[in-house]
C-alpha cells in the first residue's frame, strides 16, 4: 500500500502535487479528516484547530489551547490513519512522525517567498501585497514553531526528507511523477516488516493518547515504545498509585498483550542522606 507523507508551504502548490499524486495511484488523499476528529478529540470547533495550526488564533485562544494534547493526538490520528488506509497525507508533521517508517515517502515542496505571494495573490484575488506577504510569514513561523516544539526539527532542513521538489523551476506533473517512481519502486515497497515498525508506531500513539485522556494520567510524561504488541514504558513517575494507573490504562488499550514496565517512582531516584 502506497504511503506518502507531504509537507508543503503556502503558495507552493504543494496542494495539486499531494491531489494528483492521490488521482494516479486510486488512494485516499488525507488532510480534513485529520480536522475533524481532532476537533472532536479537543472539543473545540474546526476553525480553531486550523487557527492555532496557520499561525492566525488570538492571545487568549493561544494561551488557553492545550497544545501538548494537541500534538499528541494529532500524531495518534496521523499514524492511526496511515496504518488504516494508506494512501496520501498533506501535512500534520506526518512527514516527521512516519520518517522512520520504511515504505513511506516523504516529501516537502517549496518555492521562493516572492514566486509564492504572486501565486497566493492571484489565487485570492487580494489586491494587498502586504497583507498576503505578512500571512504567508505568519503561517511559516506558525508551522517552525509546532515543528520544533512537537520534534525538534529545523522542518526547512532537507536532510528531513526523502525528496524535496522547488516548484520554480519543477511543475507539478514533474514533482508528481518523481514522487511517483519512489513510492512505486522496490525500495519504498510495503514489507511484513514496514508494516509491523508502523502497527508498533500507532499502537505506542495509542497508548500515549489514553494516558492523555485519562484525568488521572494526563500530566505524566514517560516513554512509550511498542514491538509487536509488547509495550515498554519508561520513566520517572510521582509515587506507587500513579504508577500503578499508568500500567492499567496502558495495558487496557487495544492491542496491547504485554507491558514491560520499566517505570520508576520519585522515591526510587531521591536522593537519601543519612
Amino acid at each position: 500500500m502506497a504511503l506518502i507523507a507531504i509537507t508543503r508551504e503556502m503558495g507552493s502548490l504543494g496542494k495539486d502535487v499531494a491531489r494528483q499524486l492521490s488521482d494516479a495511484l486510486g488512494v485516499p488523499l488525507m488532510y480534513h479528516e485529520v480536522i475533524d476528529h481532532l476537533a472532536d478529540r479537543m472539543r473545540v470547533r474546526k476553525s480553531h484547530v486550523m487557527r492555532l495550526l496557520d499561525g492566525s488564533a488570538g492571545l487568549f485562544e493561544r494561551l488557553t489551547a492545550d497544545k501538548t494534547s494537541l500534538s499528541i493526538f494529532t500524531a495518534d490520528e496521523v499514524v492511526g490513519l496511515a496504518l488504516e488506509r494508506g494512501g496520501v497525507i498533506r501535512g500534520w508533521g506526518a512527514t516527521h512522525l512516519l520518517r522512520v517508517i520504511p515504505h513511506a515517502v516523504c516529501v516537502r515542496v517549496c518555492a521562493p517567498f516572492e514566486l509564492r505571494k504572486r501565486r497566493m495573490i492571484e489565487r485570492t484575488g487580494s489586491s494587498d501585497e502586504n497583507q498576503v506577504a505578512d500571512e504567508i510569514r505568519q503561517n511559516d513561523l506558525a508551522h517552525s514553531a509546532i515543528m520544533r516544539r512537537n520534534f525538534a526539527v529545523n522542518w526547512t532542513d532537507s536532510e528531513h526528507y526523502d525528496v524535496v521538489l522547488n516548484t520554480e523551476r519543477v511543475n507539478v506533473d514533474a514533482c508528481a511523477e518523481e514522487v511517483l517512481q519512489l513510492a512505486m519502486s522496490a525500495q519504498f515497497a510495503e514489507t511484513d516488516a514496514s508494516r509491523q515498525s508502523l502497527e508498533d508506531l500507532a499502537l505506542a500513539w495509542h497508548v500515549r493518547a489514553a494516558l492523555r485522556v485519562s484525568p488521572r494520567t494526563r500530566a505524566v510524561r514517560i516513554s512509550v515504545s511498542a514491538d509487536r504488541g509488547r509495550v515498554m514504558l519508561e520513566g520517572v513517575l510521582g509515587d506507587a498509585a500513579e504508577h500503578a494507573e499508568v500500567s492499567q490504562i496502558a495495558g487496557g488499550v487495544p492491542g496491547v498483550r504485554e507491558i514491560d514496565d520499566r517505570l520508576r517512582s520519585a522515591d526510587d531516584v531521591r536522593p537519601r542522606f543519612h
